[in-house]
């Protein structure tokens, strides 16, 4: 159990020690709604990702490889797992396990910035209905039809997509939120700090903004 899940728990057990010698109700249940709120807020989003995903932290050393990468059980996810094993497929499936770590750390960077939607599904599929290739995910906007026929490479990204949600750091592309292959130079990458090359993607943070008086 999580360190957040059992001091919950002695907090709640706690409380319901309170509520038995008190007389109301209301009172009673207003203070288990208040310290659940507490404990909620006071919990990191990738924390909490984490929890509802059914993992404790997992530990990024080591598992960068093929060998680690089959020794893991495949499974389905739920919604959000589901949009990032596809960024993954769609995106990554040709690059090393670790350049689909950095991919997919890109994408879980973006949920927790304010620039952002605060959803992995929200990200992936952001700019979408705006009109072909006005997409941040070009395969969500070309026009084509998304097939997945590929079945050894989908049961891949989906463990890496699994992985990447668990993890309690993402080490490998220094909090970037951009990235491009590299055959193409955008505009914007002339600008943008690079933080690391992996594979066939760059990976960019966005530049520092200075005032002027």
């Amino acid at each position: 159990m999580s360190s957040f899940l059992k001091l919950f728990s002695l907090l709640l057990a706690v409380l319901w020690a309170s509520v038995a010698t008190s007389s109301n109700l209301e009172d009673q249940l207003r203070s288990l709604v208040s310290a659940h709120e507490a404990a909620t807020d006071s919990t990191p989003n990738n924390t909490m990702r984490r929890l509802a995903n059914g993992h404790e932290p997992i530990d990024g050393e080591g598992i960068y490889s093929k060998a680690y990468l089959a020794s893991v059980s495949a499974k389905e996810g739920g919604k959000q797992w589901r949009c990032l094993s596809e960024a993954l497929y769609f995106e990554a499936r040709s690059e090393s396990i670790m350049g689909q770590f950095a991919v997919a750390e890109v994408i879980l960077n973006r949920v927790d910035s304010s620039k952002f939607p605060d959803s992995i599904c929200g990200v992936v599929l952001q700019g979408s209905g705006n009109g072909k290739y006005r997409c941040q995910f070009t395969y969500t906007c070309d026009g084509k039809l998304e097939v997945i026929n590929e079945k050894k490479a989908w049961a891949s990204v989906g463990k890496v997509a699994d992985l990447a949600i668990a993890m309690d750091k993402r080490p490998l592309t220094h909090g970037a939120i951009y990235y491009h292959t590299n055959y193409v130079s955008p505009s914007w990458s002339k600008k943008f700090p690079r933080t690391v090359t992996i594979g066939a993607h760059h990976f960019y943070i966005e530049p520092e903004r200075i005032s002027s008086n």
